[in-house]
């Protein structure tokens, strides 16, 4: 038996769900001199610089991007076996900053547990904030997103999958399940 597979944003849907939000965090951030956008490995990251992409777009502002690796942060390592890591690019302390963490899903909150625990290694920002692509529920940690871009109930046997162009060769996002 085959996988059922259902597109939720096509490559249209996903490009206007990025740009709201980006207006949304420009909305919420007082001082754009002071945002910096820190995408998770992989998707994340991509996701992070389409944003700053689009902010200048819609500000004229060029916000200052970072990619977090978060293997070594995690609690699930004896679950999800250990990958390569990434190395972090922050090349920027984020002491006093506005932080904005991107990620691709949020399912359970371990992934964006761990980043918080990574951040603290490049300095003590003044706020940090979460944007979603896709929140699909089933929390297991209290932690929740100030900024999502599709609220997507799902099974949790289902899974999520995003494509972006610069790493998939091509923008959407599937529900993947039986």
């Amino acid at each position: 038996m085959s996988a059922k597979i259902v597109e939720i944003l096509s490559s249209e849907d996903l490009r206007r769900t990025v740009t709201r939000l980006a207006s949304q965090i420009v909305e919420r951030t007082r001082d754009l001199s002071q945002l910096v956008l820190l995408g998770i490995y992989t998707r994340g990251a991509l996701l992070a610089e389409l944003l700053s992409r689009q902010i200048e777009i819609l500000e004229g502002v060029s916000v200052a991007v970072g990619a977090l690796d978060i293997t070594f942060y995690r609690d699930d390592l004896d679950q999800i076996g250990l990958r390569t890591p990434a190395k972090s690019d922050i090349p920027f302390d984020l002491t006093g900053k506005t932080v904005v963490l991107v990620d691709d899903v949020i399912f359970k909150g371990r992934t964006i547990r761990a980043a918080l625990n990574a951040v603290t290694e490049y300095g003590r920002p003044e706020v940090i904030r979460l944007a979603v692509l896709v929140d699909r529920g089933h929390r297991e940690l209290p932690i929740h997103p100030d900024f999502i871009g599709k609220q997507l109930p799902t099974a949790k046997e289902e899974v999520v999958k995003v494509y972006l162009q610069d790493w998939d060769g091509k923008d959407a996002v599937e529900l993947i399940g039986d």
